[in-house]
This record gives structure tokens, sequence and C-alpha cells, in this order.
């Protein structure tokens, strides 16, 4: 039986058949600037990867996007043969331009190339669990996930993938992916201030699904972010550590995957993200959303 470290907060959630730490790594960040290119020290990226597995974190979220190819090329050399433990979560649906952009890439062959190439920079024979990238760089964008998500159940169905994720979604389009195959998560950007997937998150939760919130500080205006900063300041903590802890406050189905190229501030999410809120505190930053 793993055994996780009493320091981690948030405990742990299962997605499908594999039991993750709530409080995940994100790893887009080791790339360069625009999260293009290499990190600017390889050696310090590889040390934030080894230490997030030293913490106890069982949960990084990847793209063979991100670079491209580059965290997933930093993954496979900080942590390769990988800990029983450990499960990596990918995306698929988006590529990258020469100018930084993130065109997608969501016809079924884009899909199956995408699966493949995270097969082969990551080394791994099956991907734990994929996500569907939707939308644009603005958001959401409505219209019909079959093509791309069906070809990701064919990919599932012939065992290269065991879970299957949307990433960037509206509510209709979990919907429709849930009638093609299982989901075990939902990834779009949600925080203090941009609440607008409170009821799916409601909705997940009663079906067991996991829902990863990303930008977890994203989207404040001056006075939200004074506000936030106000219940930070009270508790001697940072606006980052509020945030995170709110979030796992927010609905035992949300999972963190806050990002970082600094060892010392994973350590510092990893204990911030464990800071006790009060009734007082809850009720403050919940009036920062609606």
């Amino acid at each position: 039986m793993t055994t996780f470290p009493a320091s981690l907060p948030g405990g742990t959630w299962t997605l499908g058949d594999l039991t993750v730490t709530r409080f995940g790594y994100g790893a887009m960040q080791l790339a360069g600037p625009g999260v293009m290119g290499p990190p600017a020290d390889r050696d310090s990226a590889l040390a934030v990867l080894r230490e997030v597995a030293d913490l106890g974190i069982t949960h990084i979220d990847t793209s063979d996007a991100y670079g491209p190819r580059v965290t997933n090329q930093l993954i496979r050399e900080a942590l390769h043969p990988y800990p029983e433990a450990l499960h990596i979560v990918t995306k698929v649906g988006a590529t990258r331009d020469e100018q930084g952009g993130w065109p997608p890439a969501r016809r079924a062959g884009d899909v199956r190339r995408a699966v493949h190439d995270n097969l082969e920079a990551l080394g791994l024979e099956v991907l734990d669990l994929v996500n569907l990238r939707l939308g644009d760089a603005s958001g959401p964008r409505p219209g019909s996930l079959a093509e791309p998500y069906e070809a990701l159940a064919e990919l599932q169905r012939q065992g290269l993938i065991r879970h299957l994720g949307v990433s960037n979604a509206t509510p209709e389009q979990v919907a429709e992916a849930r009638t093609i195959a299982p989901i075990v998560c939902v990834q779009n950007m949600y925080n203090l201030a941009h609440r607008h997937d409170d009821e799916l998150i409601d909705e997940l939760a009663r079906e067991g699904i996991a829902y990863v919130p990303f930008f977890p500080l994203g989207g404040f205006s001056p006075l939200q972010s004074s506000a936030l900063s106000a219940v930070a300041a009270r508790l001697e903590a940072t606006p980052m550590s509020v945030a995170l802890a709110w979030l796992l406050r927010r609905s035992p189905n949300i999972l963190l995957i806050p990002g970082t190229s600094s060892v010392a501030h994973l350590r510092e999410n990893a204990a911030g993200a464990g800071l006790p809120l009060s009734g007082e505190d809850l009720a403050e930053l919940d009036k920062i959303g609606p």
C-alpha cells in the first residue's frame, strides 16, 4: 500500500483505478520562455522534478506541446524508470507554431500522432491519462468533439491509454464526451475570481469525476487581487498559498497542478496548500468570485 507524506495537503483522489495525490504538479513552466525551447537551467528543471517525486507527489501534468517535447523529455530524464505510484497525465489537441502560438490539432490523425509522440518522449508503452484540449487560448469554444474524442477512445480500446479526460471544455462538450467514452477528469480554467464552472464542479463531484483547475491566480482585477492579498496578509501567507488552500477546500474532487521551475517555490506551494482557512476566511474569499 502506497503511503504519502503527512505534510502533503489534500489527501488523495482516484482517477479511474489510479490513486493520485490531490496536490500535484504542472510541468509547463519547465520549458523556456513562452513554453518554447529548453529551460535556461536544465539541472534546476531536473531537480524540481526529482523533488516532486521526493515530496510524494504522484500526479504530474504535462503535454508534448510544451517546448515542444521539452517537458516530456525532462520528465523522462529525471524520473524514468518511473515510481510505480507516479501517474503522468498528458494532453493532446494542440500543436505549436514558429511564433509560439497554439494552433489546434484535433483531426483524428493529429490525435493519433500526438499520443504516439507522448508515448515515445515519455518512454512509456501506455499513457495513464490523456486529456483532449479543446477551445483556444481565450477559453472554451462550442462545437462537437466527436472526431478527436472517438479517436482517443479507439486508442484506449487498443490499450495505449488507460483513462480519458477533456480540457478547456464547455459543459456541453463534457456531456458529449461522456456519451462516447467515460471521462475521469475535466481540466479547465478556474480560480477565486473565475468561477464559471461552479455548477459543473458540483455535478462532477456527484459523479466521482475530478476537476483540475489551471491558472489558480489568473484573471484577477486589482480590487479582487487586493481582497485576496488582505486575507493573505492576515494569515501571514502568500496569495498563492491562500488561493491553493481555497481550491482544496472548495470541493473534494478538485486536484491541484500548480507549476514552478523552482524547488523552493515547489516546497512553498506544497506547504501553502495546507494552509488552514477559518469560516471567516472562506466567507471573505467566496465573495471574490460570484
